[in-house]
């Protein structure tokens, strides 16, 4: 699942993290969760808000440093 639906950008000197609404690959919920866009290039575990399971996240930023795309997947895929 591709998620760009970006709900809130806070930027300071040091770095960008943005605020996204991606869907639960488990249990279909929607929750947010943060990027720090200055890390570049990412994957990272996080757990899902609602049921706990384990969420693979791939970030990948543009040619411009924005996120590209999000990329959510069940840890075990």
């Amino acid at each position: 699942m591709i998620i760009n639906e970006l709900a809130e950008v806070i930027m300071d000197a040091t770095n960008v993290v943005i605020t996204v609404c991606v869907r639960c690959p488990y249990c279909g919920e929607q929750f947010d969760t943060t990027v720090d866009l200055s890390a570049g290039d990412q994957r990272y575990i996080e757990d899902c808000y609602v049921c706990c399971q384990p969420i693979e996240f791939s970030a990948a930023l543009d040619h411009n440093g924005e996120l590209g795309s999000l990329e959510a997947r069940r840890d075990n895929e």
